[in-house]
């Protein structure tokens, strides 16, 4: 099932979301989509189930367990198989809320089925031995407990080596000699220590460097940084120097205070995805108090309302995009101190912006002397976070991968989700690679087409699952107003459904599949080549209920090797070309009018959310080069070129106010968010698509010479409708051809009731200036946003807060200006009004007729 609608479409129940081609993955090759509208769907468990899975509706406060913790604080031992001595709960999962959703999904009951009962079993061993899910992340059996802590009278520091032979605590405060700090194990591989306070203070300084020293099994004494470490450096003049474990304790006077509250969650997440270290103008590495004080206010000048970012999790090789993690509770500290991520999350706050992380469980740096891996001396996945042989090692990523049912590395793991939400309150998570975790395939070769086996087999990592499924219902214990989002090529059905219902859990799924679509057409379609209908199914293909996150590019595509979509359109032009002191060339003007239709169809078509990477919303030239052996460690193209979209002569500055535009769009009403959306024509001949979104009615004309006039438009809602949004203002770079003042009125269609007898299945039309852009065949123009002005008075001349948005972005243009370059505007020019007076209708059911625009033919070629 879909969650969105195409006028020429029916109901489509059983098919996933459509697979994303990256990572081997193809395109499925259903593209049919059905209505937004949810329907609310009730969930009957049966009682035992229900108390299991009670906490997953993401509102109940956290469970007080009657059973005391385990003495020592953990268990070692893979507790979770097949005939595990549980209470038998078949009958508990009889009805499954998710296949009343789709059910198309019936004939994997029994996997379903399965799963809810692993979940259902593994947390209640969590509360039985732990006392309840939201402890074992935290209290003294997790991040209280493990790693350096204090406690009165010295620091007690734990850790989880079960392989380990003899175990010491070495570092700064003991002059790296522990035969004076040796730690003691109990039954459970845990060691520790306390060492008591001298004089009064801290045996261990704040930060000091430590680590922890161990012998395993060949008598072979081994150095490496705690695991639950939560800050860790190298030195910055050494080339290659390992990491230290740093003590991180600072005093009262150096801790940061949170000052602000967490923002409210957003209707829709309009998300602005940003890696910490590359954000300065200079190439260097940035910290996060320049991103604070210097890049927070440009995003939250461009109306987004939501920050990703990238990379904080502590990550030895910088080129690895923060991908390869190598210490899960440290900051990474080529940005600064954990101190320093603090000020720039409450800076956030305190301009309205919540905080998303990159949260990597999918797989861990191959690393030994700084890493996780380190711990790994050849001992079973029973006493290891990884698994052994190859189901351990990520042949693609050169990674290691965790072994989902061992105790051990559930308390890692969900207690890092705990310490990121409430030691740095964090808004919530970007799971990644969360493919490579579902599949013990990982996704590797794998060609996902859509049918459900796929999905739902002996393939399915159900280990990996139930973490999920856990994770999510702790993260949404702890914060229900977190927002988390899950990067899956393959489309798995369910994954954005409550795990109540048998779902995954997550709130929304990336549409991988949007970006590889635009890659296509621009690499391999000519412009008059652009099939509407495959853009339009492409955009409304995902799962019924199932919300997704829309995105025309991200990181991915500006990393070295690939190009961005500013890049792909205009190339080298880029570099000569975007002056205003010039006249632009077919390929700047081409180039401009796409990269504003492409990001704006996206959000408004692709997705209930709406995401973009730092600098592409200017069409940042170039490539992402990190430092590497391959470009003699340079920075060059390691950082953000502000200048450009500050210049006031370049056209940088258009592409970035139409970011800012759309994006106040959707602040101000709510667009993106609204599950009415009905595409009512995709017109191959005249290359335009028309649909609705919430109270708009969008009207994309791709085709690159022809302008229409009186281009008939089918809508919902009878009434006199204005511009709300136009690409071609002069402001966003256009030549202003359309008239932001002109009062649209609706005409009435066919029988009331009866969408065969209407036009393209709208009970009402009203006619529009449908504008191209004429650049030697290549480039396309025009896109408008038509709004329903609700009748104030009878004062035709009366603003009465009915005045266009874009009479309020646009100065009052002339018609002899027409063909001059436009000129600078100030800020409060791009101040967009509010338009009152909608209301938001339910979504009306409607199909293709195929009936021809009458006024079709009625095309004029501008000059």
């Amino acid at each position: 099932m879909y969650g969105s609608s195409s006028i020429f479409s029916t109901p489509l129940l059983g098919s996933p979301s459509t697979p994303s081609s990256r990572n081997h993955c193809k395109t499925g090759s259903g593209n049919k989509c059905c209505f937004a509208k949810q329907q609310p769907t009730r969930v009957s468990c049966g009682s035992q189930l229900q108390k299991f899975l009670g906490h997953c509706t993401f509102h109940c406060p956290s469970s007080n367990s009657t059973y005391g913790k385990v003495n020592g604080s953990a268990i070692s031992a893979l507790i979770i198989d097949d005939n595990a001595a549980m209470t038998t709960m078949g009958e508990d999962t009889e009805h499954i809320g998710i296949l009343d959703i789709d059910p198309k999904l019936k004939p994997f009951k029994d996997h379903f089925g399965y799963r809810m009962r692993r979940y259902a079993e593994q947390k209640e061993l969590i509360e039985k031995y732990e006392g309840s899910l939201e402890e074992f992340a935290q209290d003294d059996s997790s991040y209280l407990k493990f790693g350096f802590n204090r406690e009165e009278g010295g620091i007690v520091y734990r850790e989880w080596a079960p392989a380990a032979q003899e175990a010491q605590v070495i570092g700064d405060f003991n002059g790296w000699d522990g035969s004076n700090h040796r730690m003691e194990k109990n039954e459970f591989g845990v060691w520790s220590i306390k060492i008591p306070d001298s004089g009064g203070n801290p045996a261990i300084p704040h930060n000091s460097r430590v680590k922890f020293r161990f012998k395993h099994g060949d008598g072979v004494w081994v150095d490496r940084i705690p695991a639950w470490i939560s800050y860790a450096t190298v030195d910055p003049a050494a080339f290659a120097a390992p990491y230290d474990g740093v003590y991180w304790d600072p005093p009262p006077s150096e801790r940061y205070q949170f000052k602000y509250p967490r923002p409210p969650k957003p209707n829709a997440p309009r998300i602005y995805e940003a890696h910490v270290g590359m954000s300065g103008l200079e190439p260097r590495v940035s910290s996060y108090k320049e991103f604070a004080d210097d890049i927070l206010p440009r995003i939250r000048e461009n109306n987004y309302n939501t920050v990703q970012l990238m990379a904080v999790m502590e990550h030895s090789y910088y080129a690895s995009f923060g991908y390869h993690v190598t210490n899960f509770f440290a900051v990474s500290s080529r940005s600064g101190t954990p101190e320093d991520l603090k000020y720039l999350i409450d800076k956030a706050h305190s301009l309205g912006l919540r905080v998303l992380v990159d949260v990597i469980h999918s797989h861990a740096s191959k690393n030994v002397t700084d890493g996780l891996n380190g711990f790994d001396v050849g001992q079973s996945s029973q006493v290891s976070y990884f698994h052994t042989g190859d189901r351990g090692y990520h042949k693609l990523w050169d990674s290691r991968l965790f072994n989902y049912a061992n105790w051990e590395v559930l308390r890692f793991l969900l207690s890092n989700l705990r310490w990121w939400l409430e030691e740095f309150k964090f808004d919530g998570f970007r799971f990644d690679g969360v493919t490579s975790m579902l599949y013990h395939h990982h996704g590797i070769n794998m060609s996902f087409t859509g049918n459900y086996n796929e999905y739902f087999s002996e393939a399915t990592d159900v280990d990996a699952v139930v973490y999920l499924m856990l994770a999510n219902c702790l993260i949404h214990s702890i914060y229900p107003d977190a927002t988390v989002t899950s990067e899956d090529v393959s489309g798995m059905p369910g994954l954005g459904r409550p795990v109540a219902e048998g779902g995954i859990g997550f709130d929304y799924r990336l549409a991988m599949a949007i970006p590889d679509k635009w890659i296509d057409y621009l690499k391999n379609k000519k412009d008059e080549k652009w099939s509407m209908k495959e853009l339009s199914s492409s955009l409304t293909n995902r799962r019924y209920t199932e919300k997704c996150i829309a995105y025309a590019e991200c990181h991915d595509q500006a990393i070295v090797g690939d190009k961005t979509i500013a890049f792909l359109l205009m190339d080298k032009e880029m570099y000569t070309g975007m002056s205003c002191l010039t006249d632009a060339s077919p390929i700047i003007d081409r180039g401009i009018a796409l990269h504003k239709m492409i990001h704006f169809l996206t959000m408004a078509l692709g997705g209930e959310g709406y995401l973009n990477f730092m600098g592409n919303e200017f069409g940042h030239p170039e490539w992402i080069d990190f430092p590497r052996e391959g470009n003699n460690w340079s920075y060059l193209k390691c950082h953000r070129r502000w200048e450009l979209v500050d210049t006031d002569h370049l056209r940088y500055k258009f592409l970035n106010a139409f970011d800012k535009a759309m994006n106040l769009l959707d602040e101000k009403f709510s667009f993106i968010a609204s599950t009415k959306q009905i595409v009512s024509s995709t017109d191959e001949e005249n290359k335009v698509i028309v649909f609705e979104r919430g109270d708009f009615v969008f009207v994309f004309n791709f085709h690159p010479e022809n302008t229409y006039y009186g281009y008939k438009v089918g809508c919902d809602l009878p009434g006199k409708y204005r511009v709300a949004l136009d690409s071609d203002a002069w402001v966003f770079g256009g030549k202003g051809r359309i008239g932001h003042d002109v009062d649209h009125f609706t005409s009435p269609e066919g029988i009331p009731g009866v969408p065969e007898t209407n036009f393209h299945n709208r009970p009402n039309s009203f006619k529009v200036l449908s504008a191209a852009r004429t650049c030697v065949g290549f480039t396309t123009e025009l896109k408008k946003v038509y709004c329903r002005v609700e009748e104030g008075n009878d004062d035709d001349n009366s603003n009465s807060g009915n005045e266009t948005l874009v009479k309020d972005v646009v100065p009052e243009q002339e018609e002899e200006s027409v063909e001059e370059e436009p000129a600078s505007f100030k800020d409060d020019e791009l101040i967009l009004r509010l338009i009152e007076g909608f209301e938001v209708d339910v979504v009306e059911e409607a199909s293709d007729d195929g009936s021809e625009n009458p006024f079709a033919s009625q095309q004029h070629v501008l000059p």
